[in-house]
């Protein structure tokens, strides 16, 4: 049985959300108890999801939903982010994203060897495409922890200072971000087309108000987005989503006045990411 902290506060929020006992056997019963397409639709569906963004590249073609099929469990609307290094011609695919209905782009340079991109670095080229659009999509780049396949230090948001600066006309958004989060939200702040979330950072981590106090003690709420990152197992969606909205009523009241705070989170939640995505 795994023992960290957040996966066994997990075990105990799924079993209130599903109606069992609150240990591990009891929900595994659960899911067994229902059909693979049920049981994911229920916990998308909790999540209150009004628009579905999601990356086309992961898992790879045949092993999980695709995009479409995701909103349809989850009942609201989908759109597919691409991400270039699945792609075998990035820069042709890239040049006609928007028109064929993606909603950004996606990088994942930092398990490629990192985010200290030189100059002949293909993903400069990509973004010059991108630019060469007239109206480049956003671009989501992978910064923080993951796998065991990538460098810590070099997936420091940091290091991505001379590509923000090359592509002002880019909106960039940081994914994950822990633990530089605070390095994150100071390019957010710094820069205007820079904006970032922590998916993947919650649900997985114990202390999720911390992580969401670093975030805002630099980034204006504008620049914070909310995300999971979830893929694979269903619970990570109703996870993130919970978690997000505990850690904003906590954390958001201690800095805002309450209608100011209400609109923060509804900003967070959902209006950032609208205004950002289209």
């Amino acid at each position: 049985m795994a023992t960290s902290v957040s996966y066994v506060r997990a075990i105990i929020e799924l079993a209130a959300e599903l109606g069992c006992e609150p240990d591990e056997r009891a929900v595994f019963e659960h899911r067994r108890a229902q059909s693979p397409d049920e049981y994911a639709s229920t916990l998308l569906r909790a999540t209150g999801t009004d628009v579905l963004l999601v990356d086309d590249g992961y898992p790879a073609s045949g092993d999980g939903f695709g995009w479409q099929k995701m909103g349809e469990l989850a009942g609201c609307r989908a759109r597919p982010v691409l991400r270039i290094e699945a792609r075998s011609r990035p820069e042709v695919d890239v040049r006609t994203a928007r028109t064929h209905g993606f909603a950004a782009l996606k990088t994942i340079a930092a398990y490629r060897g990192g985010l200290r991109l030189e100059r002949d670095h293909p993903l400069w080229r990509v973004l010059e495409v991108n630019e060469e659009t007239g109206e480049p999509l956003p671009v989501q780049v992978h910064c923080g922890f993951g796998d065991s396949d990538l460098c810590l230090p070099l997936a420091d948001p940091g290091w991505l200072k001379p590509l923000i600066e090359r592509f002002p006309g880019t909106h960039f958004v940081l994914l994950h971000c822990y633990p530089f989060v605070r390095e994150a939200g100071w390019l957010a702040h710094v820069y205007a087309n820079v904006s970032f979330d922590l998916s993947l950072t919650i649900p997985y981590v114990s202390r999720s108000a911390e992580t969401l106090r670093e975030a805002l003690e630099l980034a204006p709420v504008s620049k914070l987005l909310y995300a999971s990152d979830a893929a694979r197992a269903p619970e990570l969606y109703f996870l993130a989503a919970k978690r997000w909205r505990d850690a904003l009523a906590q954390v958001l009241p201690e800095f805002l006045p309450a209608g100011q705070a209400l609109e923060a989170g509804r900003a967070i939640l959902r209006e950032n990411a609208l205004k950002l995505y289209g």
